[in-house]
Order: C-alpha cells, then sequence, then structure tokens
C-alpha cells in the first residue's frame, strides 16, 4: 500500500450485484414479473403489494438482474439494505443457465406460430428445446435446403444457443441461492467418477498478500537508501584523509 498507494481487494457477492442492469419492480402477490417470467420466494412475503417509499421511482423496488442468467432476480430492501435472491418459479424445469436472448427468441418464434398470446410455460419448453437441439444438431433426414424464412429462422436460433452457451457459467460470485431441490444436473455433477486413471498431486498458488508485498518492497528500498548514504559517507572519509596526507587544507562540508 506505502508504494501502489491503493490496496487492490476482491469484490464480493454484494458488489458484484451493484454493477448488473436495474429494474424497478412491484411486488406483486404473486412475486416479480419480468418479461412473462414470475420470481417468487418466501422471503418476498413481507412485500408483497407493499410500497417502497422511494417516490423517484414509482414506490417500486430496485431489482437486479443477469441478463445471461435470467433464472435469478436480486431485490434490494433499502429499509435493512439487505439484498433477497429471488429465483425463477419454473427454475426446476429450465435447470441449465439461459438469458435474455435465448428467452426472447423463443417467445419471438412462438409469437409468429401461435400469435399473440403466448405462455410462461410455452416460452420455457421453447427455450429447453432451442437448447436441446443446439447440443444434438439438426434431426437426422431433415431437408437439406428448407425455405429462406425457416434458414433464417435456424440461423437466428443458432446465434441465441451460442450466445447461451458463452455464458453459461457465472464468472463472479453469487450470493446464496435459497434452499430447494438440487437440479438434475447439479446432482450428476457432484458425484465421485471413478475411471481407474491416477489423480496428480493437487500443488497449491502461493496466495497474494497486498500488505505484505508492498512492505517487502518498502524494507528494499530503505535498505537501499541506507547502503547509499554508507557509500557517500565512506567516499567523503576516504576523499579528507587524502586530503590530510597530503597536507591540502581542508573545506568545510
Amino acid at each position: 500500500m506505502e508504494t501502489a498507494g491503493y490496496l487492490p481487494l476482491a469484490l464480493s457477492a454484494q458488489d458484484y450485484l451493484k454493477l448488473l442492469p436495474t429494474r424497478w419492480q412491484a411486488v406483486n402477490s404473486y412475486g416479480i414479473k419480468i418479461r412473462h417470467r414470475i420470481h417468487d420466494c418466501d422471503e418476498l412475503d413481507g412485500l408483497r403489494r407493499e410500497k417502497s417509499g422511494l417516490a423517484d421511482h414509482k414506490d417500486r423496488w430496485e431489482v437486479r438482474h443477469d441478463p445471461y442468467d435470467v433464472r435469478l432476480v436480486w431485490l434490494h430492501d433499502h429499509r435493512e439494505d439487505t439484498w433477497i435472491t429471488v429465483p425463477w418459479r419454473l427454475l426446476s424445469s429450465q435447470p441449465v443457465p439461459f438469458g435474455e436472448t435465448a428467452w426472447d427468441h423463443s417467445a419471438r418464434d412462438l409469437r409468429e406460430q401461435q400469435g399473440s398470446q403466448v405462455t410462461e410455460e410455452a416460452i420455457a419448453e421453447a427455450v429447453g428445446d432451442l437448447l436441446e437441439r443446439a447440443g444434438t444438431g439438426p434431426a437426422v433426414g431433415e431437408d437439406a435446403a428448407p425455405p429462406a424464412r425457416r434458414r433464417a429462422r435456424s440461423r437466428r436460433s443458432e446465434r441465441a444457443a451460442a450466445r447461451t452457451r458463452a455464458a453459461a457459467e457465472p464468472s463472479w460470485p453469487r450470493p446464496a441461492s435459497p434452499s430447494g431441490p438440487v437440479p438434475p444436473q447439479a446432482e450428476a455433477a457432484e458425484e465421485e467418477v471413478d475411471d481407474g486413471e491416477a489423480v496428480a498431486d493437487v500443488v497449491p498458488l502461493r496466495v497474494f498478500d497486498a500488505r505484505k508485498e508492498a512492505k517487502k518492497w518498502s524494507t528494499r528500498i530503505l535498505q537501499g537508501a541506507g547502503q547509499r548514504r554508507l557509500v557517500r559517507d565512506a567516499n567523503a572519509t576516504r576523499a579528507l584523509a587524502s586530503r590530510t596526507r597530503r597536507h591540502e587544507p581542508l573545506i568545510n562540508f
């Protein structure tokens, strides 16, 4: 800190939440509704149909959301300065993370096919089908030269699926999610796999300590300054002794 002038610190989960996009939402009796998705949990019971008291935002509540994973949102209770993790009510039906791109693309395709009356469950099923087709590829026997309209829709689906796969794993520490059933894929990931191969030894990496590093560099700087002072004093002493031997007049320092 003495050298750099500041101390680098890792951001906490709450710090990352403040970097996410903000929405101002009402907490209804059924929860929070965002883009035909309903998010709800027991922690919202004391806030249902309540006004936030923030007149500048029409008495709505601050909600942070991740555009690359729409399954969770975070509501800020400014009265107690706490964050509430609110899951999507259909989270168990879609354990694979997906973003707004996949959701909007599936909703748009359904509206083109079925009209404006599209339900949340239908969009969720379409998103699951999109991700499954993106992982397995086109069906066997599919027409090699589909119409131009279908080709354009297929290209949009591929782009939406590619963006979803690229952002499947969050790169920031999230607050603890509310307790609930573990998704099937999460259970499978926790199972130990023994394939008979030898496992290499894990060598832990040294943790960077900014305070210790700053003290080490400041000590080196002070030691270097002390050595230069000793060399300068020694040179002055040798010069004085040489003038004395030659009976030269002394110069006051």
